[in-house]
């Protein structure tokens, strides 16, 4: 069905590329998503969503494969699209994982939140995140 869809040039959008990859994720196929990513980079270099760079984070996450979330993070940084907070513990285990520790460091070091958001009495109050 992807191939069929994609080759027909139907709903080539960002949130189809997205279900797509849930799919291939959901389905062990990471061979697959692994090649429509890559068409998703040659196709929409400058346009990637932070969206689909966790969500292929999470394929990789899922299917214990650390040097692939560093090569998508490499990708990400260097397309200046800044993660999420979910993306940042992926990556930052992938380097726990390598044994890259110091890299880990500087990475929660750049990336982590500062503040978080909490709903206190109806309102939304912003407080600082407590360093480990």
């Amino acid at each position: 069905v992807a191939k069929w869809l994609l080759n027909k040039g139907q709903g080539m959008t960002m949130g189809t590329y997205d279900v797509l990859l849930l799919a291939f994720d959901m389905e062990g196929r990471v061979d697959e998503a692994e090649s429509l990513w890559d068409t998703i980079l040659q196709i929409h270099a400058r346009s990637v969503s932070r969206r689909l760079f966790s969500r292929m984070i999470s394929l990789y996450n899922h299917h214990y494969m650390p040097e692939k979330i560093l090569e998508v993070f490499s990708d990400m940084e260097e397309l200046g699209v800044k993660p999420d907070e979910d993306t940042v513990r992926r990556v930052g285990r992938a380097f726990q994982n390598l044994g890259q520790g110091e890299n880990q460091k500087r990475l929660l070091q750049k990336y982590e939140a500062k503040f978080r958001y909490l709903h206190f009495d109806g309102e939304r109050v912003r407080v600082r995140t407590s360093k480990k």
